[in-house]
């Protein structure tokens, strides 16, 4: 047949599998899917509920991390996770499991609300396009989605019970005791009976009016307003994250100065569940690198607070070496810690250096200056080794508990007040930032540990700190205790306990895990449930007034200020609907005029529940049935804490979504909500689809399509530019579409080519050119059961030849084992050898052989298979037809090669049984005649055998 002739090859084999048949086929089976119902997934009871028997089956959720939907659509290297997902839950359902796969659409966010500002378009018309153009995408590639149950977060049925969760956090606190989550009421109760004193307060519960009990619960709700310090932006009218701000602390988008501000947000009280966080992490089917992420995230230390007393009140730090505090000689507090103002003095003390003061005539003024510089700076550059180290000195000094000396206390912006106190003390002989600081600012370094490099206790003479976990303590006795000659871990048993009988410290766990920041000044989010009365308190909504919908609004921007003016705050837009803002309400004690929350719940709410509803998508009276729930995430032998049974996503929203996903996930679980307390058991880090981005001169992207290679080198429009292997994307203009490539060669093909292009987990370059491999395999398919000729089955209804069966059940035994671990790479070469073999043996394909072999690339190419299906005469789907078994008795070898070896050169090589003994095949290889005449009568000193496969004979 002419390749070179295409109208030809087309008159010869008018039945040939082309594009436009892989087109006309994968059209026709989506729709039958569609109306057939065919991956839909019963329930156990409700509306979903479906055959009892298919029910009945083992579950399995299968899930990808949400998408975004974004206005340019997919590119090739997006349905990676997708397609995996899809093969791996069509194989689940045909070994006999009732197989929940779906997907919906995170989609709030910022890209939209950028887009409306730019256009006028409501943030909400161009998500639900964008939405409905990835629907259309995604469904072009088969996947098996149950569609009943998918939804978009910016649908009011779904974000009416992201604010109810929200409520419900608000209203728990987390009791120690207990170690879980109880309703507030519960802790109201026991101030009331006086049962629990009431903290700050020497007065009852009955005695405190309602601004002062609502600071008291503010103190212990999981959800709680306080003013944080936040990265503002005037330049662009909002709060960032820190993740959008650059290392130069300076704005991602816009390139605007950032600056710390003090604002009132809503957080989460994530850290009261740092332990339980960081303990469950044992029993999930994670990869260890997540898990070492979310582990160094977390940051559990053990050591001591202490407290040192400076003017009346005390500067509390945390420590975990309380063994070293007779070597701490200055405080550092954050420029932000609220006890500065309090300890700083109107002059400056007399023995205050010049180099402490910075040049300024007070220490107000001298702390005013840094902290505005301070401001200035992100975090990442405040902690930046290599930089210079600055700081001024307050003017006052803390009294160090264990010696009685007089420290200086200073403000550094090393120090962040995000991470443990937002103090340290600092000791410089064992801290190499201290050190650093201690001699730019001419402050003492006392040698506490004895240093085992030589280099002495003169620490005038050091270059740089020491320390060691397995030094001797030194210089390290006070007034009724001593360290002196004790190792690390006695000493601090020994300073932590004399700590405690004083008063002054105790030994603690510290975290680095801060409490989650959940507000957002921007307009497309979740608007918080909440109201503020005339005193400024807040009140949740009731739950029949749920959903709170987002209001119209004439601009969808923040105010943006000058943006070097520091000073200024945000002004939302939901703030200026004021008929939105100022409503009177009935929150059950009669009509009140209340003020809503204009801040919005961050991206991150939508998606820390939402496998949740996928399970019960049509509820409207509760979160979920708890039946429903337990049938497909609770526990179960080996997930003693329950969750879904596969999430499939990217490694880059370690400490991000996941983490919130659990906290949300556990405080539901302690409420008695939900009965699994995490929300994903298995994780499963896909790779990503790479291409190469071709840059000219200066550095710009060129369209990769239209890059020529010559003689080694790549040419656009005549000018030579530079390759480098990176990511997939319309900025790198070396996107390519799923749409491109379904229409040249089919779903299936792409389906198989990512799938087939290495192990899921590793990143790999993507190569238009190599997708013809993979269709060519489905023509060779297509051929083997049809005539391409007159497209009449040419299957034969006889038995195939042994050797035919050996390389089926060989084939069934291999691909089983490849799905079930996710070896999709060679699940399909195992499949092609398969395909091949009988392409070479020529002739008709026995019926059992086409029928497994169609079975098995169901799952991988699904379309072709529910075809070639049907036209092998069954009426049943592929999609829930068995998945083949191999025999036994086939897969076993009926001989192997054993390797005849004399003084470690290959002699022989003789065909075995599989079940040959030692002693046997010794016989065997010492009767052959090739390795009679390579030892030529010389005598044996040594036989060793490796049945069945290995034979090495020592001469004498």
């Amino acid at each position: 047949m002419s390749e070179t002739n295409p109208a030809a090859a087309e008159a010869a084999a008018p039945h040939r599998y082309t594009a436009d048949v892989a087109a006309e086929i994968e059209a026709r089976w989506q729709d039958f899917w569609d109306a057939e119902g065919t991956y839909e997934a019963p329930n156990p009871k409700g509306d979903l509920a479906g055959d009892p028997a298919l029910v009945a089956r083992p579950e399995k959720f299968i899930m990808d991390m949400f998408p975004y939907p974004s206005g340019a659509g997919l590119h090739v290297g997006h349905p990676l996770g997708y397609i995996a997902t899809d093969v791996f839950a069509r194989f689940q359902r045909m070994t006999g499991h009732n197989v929940l796969h779906t997907l919906g659409f995170d989609a709030f966010g910022l890209p939209a609300e950028q887009y409306a500002v730019q256009t006028g378009t409501h943030p909400r018309v161009s998500t639900e396009a964008n939405i409905e153009n990835m629907k259309a995408q995604l469904r072009r590639l088969g996947l098996g989605h149950d569609k009943r149950r998918s939804f978009a977060t910016i649908d009011p049925d779904y974000y009416k019970w992201t604010q109810w969760i929200f409520l419900q956090i608000f209203n728990s606190w987390y009791d120690d005791e207990a170690d879980r989550a109880r309703p507030i009421a519960d802790l109201v109760a026991r101030f009331e009976s006086g049962e629990r004193a009431v903290p700050g307060h020497t007065r009852a519960w009955s005695e405190l009016d309602a601004a002062e009990r609502a600071d008291v619960l503010g103190g212990h709700r999981l959800a709680y307003a306080s003013d944080a310090p936040v990265n503002w932006c005037p330049g662009l009218g909002t709060v960032l994250a820190n993740e959008e701000v650059t290392a130069d602390g300076r704005s991602e988008r816009g390139n605007f100065p950032v600056f710390k501000a003090e604002l009132r947000q809503w957080n989460m009280r994530i850290t009261a569940y740092a332990d339980r966080l960081l303990n469950d992490l044992d029993e999930l089917d994670w990869p260890e690198a997540i898990k070492l992420q979310q582990r160094n995230w977390i940051g559990r230390s053990e050591g001591a607070r202490v407290d040192f007393p400076v003017g009346g009140e005390h500067i509390t730090v945390f420590t975990t070496r309380p063994d070293t505090l007779f070597g701490a000689t200055y405080m550092v507090l954050a420029p932000e810690h609220p006890l500065v103002g309090k300890l700083t003095p109107d002059a400056w003390p007399e023995d205050a250096r010049a180099v402490w003061t910075g040049g300024h005539a007070t220490p107000a003024e001298a702390v005013a200056a840094y902290r505005a510089q301070a401001a200035a700076k992100s975090d990442v550059e405040r902690q930046a080794e290599a930089k210079d180290k600055t700081g001024v000195f307050i003017g006052a000094y803390a009294t160090n508990p264990v010696n009685g000396e007089q420290v200086p206390v200073f403000i550094a912006d090393y120090v962040l007040m995000g991470y443990g106190t937002g103090a340290i003390m600092a000791v410089p002989a064992g801290d190499q930032r201290d050190f650093e600081f201690a001699r730019a600012f001419e402050l003492p370094v006392h040698c506490i540990v004895e240093p085992t490099d030589g280099r002495g206790t003169d620490t005038s003479t050091w270059e740089n700190a020491f320390s060691s976990y397995d030094a001797k303590i030194i210089n390290s006795s006070g007034e009724g205790v001593s360290l002196d000659g004790l190792g690390v871990v006695e000493a601090k048993e020994r300073i932590t306990e004399w700590l405690e009988r004083r008063g002054i410290g105790e030994g603690t766990v510290n975290f680095r895990l801060r409490d989650w920041l959940f507000s957002r000044q921007r307009y497309w989010g979740e608007p918080f449930p909440i109201v503020y009365d005339e005193d400024g308190i807040a009140h949740p909504l009731p739950e029949s007034m749920l959903p709170l919908e987002l209001p119209e609004v004439e601009d969808y921007s923040p105010r943006t200020f000058d943006p070097d003016d520091a000073d200024t705050r945000p002004e939302t837009p939901l703030s200026r609907n004021e008929e939105w803002v100022d409503v009177t309400l009935d929150l059950g004690d009669g009509p009140k005029r209340y003020r809503r929350e204009t801040n919005t719940m961050p991206n991150w709410a939508g998606s820390c529940w939402y496998e949740l509803r996928y399970l019960d998508p049509h509820n409207s009276g509760r979160l979920v049935d708890p039946e429903i729930e337990r049938y497909w995430m609770g526990p179960r032998e080996g997930a003693p804490h329950g969750g879904v049974d596969l999430y499939v996503g990217g490694a880059e929203h370690a400490v991000l979504h996941l983490l919130y996903a659990r906290f949300w996930s556990k405080v539901l679980f302690d409420l008695g909500h939900v009965s699994s307390a995490e929300p994903f058991h298995k994780l499963f880090n896909q790779g990503m689809i790479q291409a190469y981005v071709y840059r000219d001169s200066r550095g710009i992207a060129v369209p990769a399509a239209e890059v020529e290679e010559r003689d080694g080198a790549y040419h656009y429009q005549g000018e030579q530019v530079s390759r480098l292997l990176g990511k997939m994307g319309k900025s790198l203009k070396n996107a390519v579409t799923p749409d491109e490539i379904c229409a040249e060669y089919g779903a299936d093909t792409l389906r198989l080519y990512e799938m087939a292009m290495g192990p899921l987990d590793v990143s790999r370059p993507w190569d238009t050119r190599a997708v013809v491999g993979q269709f060519r395999l489905l023509q060779r398919l297509w051929r083997n059961v049809v005539d391409e000729a007159t497209g009449a089955v040419t299957v034969v209804d006889t038995a195939a030849d042994e050797t035919t069966l050996r390389a089926l059940h060989k084939a069934i035994d291999g691909v089983r084992g490849d799905l079930e671990a996710m070896r999709f790479n060679t699940a399909i070469a195992k499949v092609t050898e398969l395909n091949n073999h009988l392409t070479k043996t020529g002739g008709p394909v026995a019926r059992p052989v086409a029928e497994a072999l169609v079975l098995m690339a169901a799952p991988l190419a699904p379309h072709i298979a529910e075809e070639l299906w049907r036209r092998l005469g069954h009426t049943d789907s592929v999609v829930h037809h068995d998945f083949p078994v191999a025999d036994p008795a086939y897969v076993v070898d009926e001989t192997v090669t054993c390797v005849v070896q004399i003084k470690g050169k290959v002699k022989a090589r003789l065909e075995v049984s599989p079940d040959i003994s030692d002693e046997d095949l010794e016989k065997a290889a010492l009767s052959d005649e090739k390795v009679l005449a390579a030892l030529a009568g010389a005598g044996i000193r040594k036989v060793i055998v490796r049945a069945p496969k290995l034979v090495n004979i020592v001469p004498a």
